[in-house]
């Protein structure tokens, strides 16, 4: 196997060919940009001479540890992916870096990224994970990271929940392919926090089989741009906003009748699709027979079948609405409508005779 070192990089010859006269040192100090991608590495070495350095390349090594690179306070790039590391370790010394691949290693935790306040991307896709495991995220770094990273690449590692990751209020772009994630309400949800995010891949997800799991996206965020791979049509997403509000002003119309039949169960007859409503009262304290105005109601069968369950179970407790004004009348005489004259009760009880 191999290790960067420094003597490794002095006999790269793409670094040193055209910089024989200068001293070693000095032209190690003037690197900003090393690749050794593919080299079979399997270790860092001690590479503190290439202070300047801005972008390193190490992919598609054997790398089984992050180590020595405390010194790369100017680092901004760092390629590790397709390597074999384990943990995400000695990287909080590189406050410059902005781009960080570590995708295909054998990361269980997302962890120790703590004081990377400048970490725009973080890609992290096809952990080689134990079976039955999924990735986890550590709250720390989570908390770390919440108003610096834009972009997220968690593809391929059995997630099954994105709930903790709304903390990342300002992610613009989110891969999360070939996942579990099952719960369109979990979604929404989320959605409803990442106020920025323009691009959402989810393809390969069991959520995506959920009936209008695209229109329902589309209506939840204002901000999408592009939804599995394609793109959405502003006038797309206006249909879409039309067709919900109209479908909200008719469910609130059927709650509306639906909690007017449970306060009024007395006034509804269970045997009849049209139903007699009160529409005004000349008198709010007593309604008079006379002046009371009634307008019929069509109700549906489904409608129909709600009110009479309501209906039979207080069936014993109510009473006609004319039989109820006929005896508040008799009761007291105050009440009567203008022009009626109110039967004295032993009257009453003769004519019964």
């Amino acid at each position: 196997m191999v290790r960067l070192t420094v003597d490794l990089i002095a006999r790269s010859k793409n670094r040193i060919k055209s910089r024989r006269e200068e001293p070693l040192v000095q032209c190690l100090k003037k690197i900003t940009h090393l690749n050794f991608s593919n080299r079979n590495i399997d270790d860092i070495d001690d590479i503190s001479l290439c202070k300047n350095l801005i972008v390193l390349y190490l992919y598609d090594n054997s790398i089984t540890q992050i180590r020595n690179l405390q010194f790369a306070s100017n680092l901004t790039h760092l390629y590790l992916q397709n390597n074999l590391i384990s943990c995400i370790e000695n990287l909080t010394a590189l406050k410059k870096l902005e781009k960080l691949y570590l995708s295909g290693n054998y990361i269980t935790v997302i962890e120790g990224l703590e004081g990377l306040e400048e970490l725009r991307e973080l890609h992290v896709d096809s952990q080689r994970l134990p079976p039955g495991e999924k990735l986890l995220f550590d709250p720390r770094t989570l908390q770390s990271l919440a108003k610096s990273l834009l972009v997220l690449t968690i593809s391929n590692n059995n997630i099954d929940e994105l709930g903790e990751l709304a903390i990342l209020e300002n992610l613009t772009q989110l891969e999360a392919v070939d996942n579990q994630l099952k719960y369109i309400e979990d979604l929404e949800f989320i959605l409803s926090k990442w106020n920025k995010l323009w691009k959402l891949d989810l393809r390969g997800n069991p959520v995506c089989q959920t009936t209008k799991y695209r229109d329902r996206l589309i209506i939840m965020s204002k901000t999408l741009e592009s939804l599995d791979g394609k793109e959405i049509q502003e006038l797309a997403r206006q249909f879409l906003m039309n067709w919900k509000a109209s479908k909200d002003a008719k469910k609130k119309i059927k709650e509306t009748m639906i909690n007017d039949q449970l306060l009024y169960p007395h006034l509804y007859d269970c045997r009849s699709s049209l139903s007699l409503l009160p529409e005004h009262y000349s008198r709010p304290s007593f309604p008079g027979k006379e002046n009371a105005k009634y307008s019929f109601v069509s109700l549906s069968p489904g409608h129909q079948d709600k009110r009479e369950s309501v209906v039979r179970n207080q069936r014993r407790r109510s009473i006609n609405v004319v039989d109820e004004i006929r005896q508040l009348t008799l009761k007291n005489s105050q009440h009567a409508l203008p022009g009626q004259e109110v039967p004295e009760p032993h009257r009453l009880s003769q004519v019964a005779q």
